[in-house]
């Protein structure tokens, strides 16, 4: 059987390689179909050669986060191995060097290559198109980079808007002011701020309306100036509803549209503004669209088999599910 021995060079913490017990080790045995044989600063492997060469790119990432002192947790290993596995062209290295840091302390990196070129994007370009399953961290990463960039007062308001359609759009009826009505419909995107910042200082940025959040419905006749706006779920957007959204942009603004176009809620699906936008707006080139893949799915690596299977009995059996 072929095997290979790796020697690591300046290996400080042999556990930030190995992991505690050798846990790293043992999942990229089983995820690989390898035998590994860690001693001293080396390391030998066992398995096809293909294989080898796999384990041996996730071992050259763990390496090179070890030497950074960091420790990664088995979930984000995870999320490298099958990036590995999929994807012939991933390199470690475009993950890595991407981050946005806030004054706090807290930090949020890019945890796929899909992640680290929307975030590149974002910084680029005025207007981006997230698209992509959910729990790919389209949402997450847009909050962080808008709020990162009011905080340095880099622009003078965070807008974060969703489509309301349970409610038509139509939020009369239901109990309470506007932020009340709107607020269930927003609680992915509160869930992002409050990892972020403390809720005292979200309080206060609402209060000093440095963040709006509203239904889509309340754009109409505006426009966005000075601002970093977010617009989630974009795929329950009518056509006409989005244009008008995409014709609020002002100067010195930038806005992210996100949304997964296998979650349409509308009544009629190919009213969708996303997938029109999709298809018709790729062409101008201000205008960057990223499309996420299952492979970037970073919440539990349970959700991204389910994921899967879900789209396999659908295409299998039932395309209109």
């Amino acid at each position: 059987m072929p095997d290979r021995e790796i020697i690591f060079h300046d290996l400080n913490d042999p556990i930030l390689l190995f992991g505690e017990h050798d846990q790293n080790i043992r999942l990229l045995e089983k995820e690989f179909f390898v035998t590994i044989f860690p001693k001293g600063n080396g390391i030998r492997i066992q398995g096809d050669n293909e294989n080898i060469d796999l384990a041996e790119k996730t071992l050259n990432y763990l390496f090179h986060e070890s030497k950074r002192g960091h420790s990664i947790k088995n979930n984000d290993l995870q999320i490298v191995v099958h990036q590995i596995k999929e994807d012939d062209n991933f390199h470690f290295e475009g993950i890595t060097t991407q981050k946005i840091i806030f004054k706090s302390g807290k930090i949020v990196k890019p945890k796929t290559t899909n992640q680290a070129q929307y975030i590149r994007a974002m910084q680029n370009h005025d207007l981006v198109f997230g698209i992509g399953p959910a729990g790919t961290g389209k949402t997450y990463l847009a909050v962080a980079l808008g709020l990162q960039a009011l905080l340095l007062d880099k622009v003078q308001r965070l807008i974060l808007i969703r489509p309301v359609v349970e409610a038509g759009e139509n939020l009369g009826f239901l109990p309470g002011d506007l932020q009340q009505k709107v607020n269930p419909y927003l609680r992915p995107v509160f869930d992002a701020i409050h990892d972020m910042i403390s809720y005292e200082d979200f309080v206060k940025l609402r209060e000093k309306e440095r963040i709006e959040i509203a239904p889509l419905a309340y754009m109409r006749g505006r426009t966005l100036n000075n601002a970093f706006t977010i617009l989630d779920e974009a795929q329950n957007t009518t056509k006409s509803q989005l244009k008008m959204f995409l014709t609020r942009l002002g100067p010195t603004s930038k806005t992210v549209v996100t949304g997964d176009l296998t979650q349409i809620d509308l009544p009629q699906k190919n009213n969708s503004g996303l997938v029109l936008a999709s298809k018709i707006l790729t062409h101008i080139s201000e205008i960057k669209f990223v499309h996420f893949a299952n492979r970037d799915i970073v919440r539990h690596h349970i959700v991204r088999k389910i994921v899967k299977a879900f789209e396999k009995y659908e295409d299998e059996h039932d395309p209109k599910l």
